[in-house]
């Protein structure tokens, strides 16, 4: 039996209009709210190219039963929850040390 992997697709329209579409990597909860790390998805290969691969952190707020996501604007805060995803998702990504070089 195969199990396919099959992403969470997320659609987020920014404040100028343009859609943007996301693979959500991970999702986690802290004393200070619920946030996602999410992947860009490109429908250009040279774009894709181009990306610096790395994932967009952003904050999951409800109101009316509809769900927002939105820059983290604390430095520390998006820092913290930085290092979260980062430790939880360091089995599918190669991280470098600030600084380091392969």
């Amino acid at each position: 039996m195969s199990k396919e992997y099959n992403p969470d697709i997320v659609s987020v329209i920014d404040e100028e209009g343009k859609e943007h579409t996301f693979e959500e990597l991970d999702r986690i909860e802290t004393d200070k709210g619920k946030y996602v790390a999410l992947l860009p998805i490109f429908d250009d290969a040279d774009e894709q190219l181009e990306d610096s691969g790395e994932f967009i952190i952003l904050k999951a707020t409800e109101e009316n039963g509809e769900t927002y996501l939105s820059a983290i604007e604390d430095e520390d805060e998006f820092n913290e929850v930085g290092v979260l995803f980062e430790e939880r998702l360091i089995d599918l990504f190669e991280f470098e040390e600030d600084g380091e070089e392969e």
